[in-house]
């Protein structure tokens, strides 16, 4: 689904209202976005607290799904995937929803696709791709997407410059 993998981590009640986050947690939710990869010690000095309450309260924000998972950023130049793109996907009006799930469950799968967004607007679907070059975004595009007779529309753009913040988990 992303550029990123690792384990996910389920937290055990999704419908409960947004945890209460004090400075020290902010802290270390700082510390671990810059560097997932933070070892206690740099969580602990981080935050001004002591090792054992940092590990403490990153398990505590694990558990009460503050934390999602634990990821790997991968660069996709260096795996020869050169190219990343947006492509914009609109649907057919008509059986909107099962189209829907439908078109997630075929293109989320694809190892081309870095990140799928369903989204509002004039797109329905925002598919971040990483592929080798232009020939293999072209033909990802027909294959993938235009080609299917629930997709109504797409509209691709190169991605030059790529920078990310944090990782986002999963709205599921």
């Amino acid at each position: 689904m992303s550029s990123t993998s690792g384990s996910q981590v389920t937290p055990s009640a999704k419908n409960l209202p947004a945890p209460a986050l004090d400075s020290v947690d902010e802290k270390l939710l700082a510390r671990l976005t810059a560097d997932g990869r933070a070892t206690n010690s740099e969580l602990s000095q981080a935050a001004g607290i002591a090792a054992s309450t940092a590990h403490g309260r990153v398990r505590s924000l694990v558990e009460r799904g503050v934390i999602a998972g634990f990821h790997a950023a991968v660069d996709q130049a260096a795996i020869g995937n050169g190219l990343q793109a947006m492509i914009g996907v609109t649907l057919r009006p008509g059986l909107r929803q099962e189209s829907i799930s439908q078109f997630t469950r075929g293109v989320r799968g694809l190892p081309q696709v870095v990140q799928l967004f369903f989204i509002g607007g004039t797109d329905d679907f925002l598919v971040h791709v990483a592929v080798p070059d232009s020939s293999e975004l072209r033909r990802f595009v027909v294959d993938h997407l235009s080609g299917k007779r629930s997709v109504a529309s797409t509209r691709t753009s190169v991605i030059f410059e790529y920078h990310r913040n944090v990782v986002a988990a999963p709205f599921e």
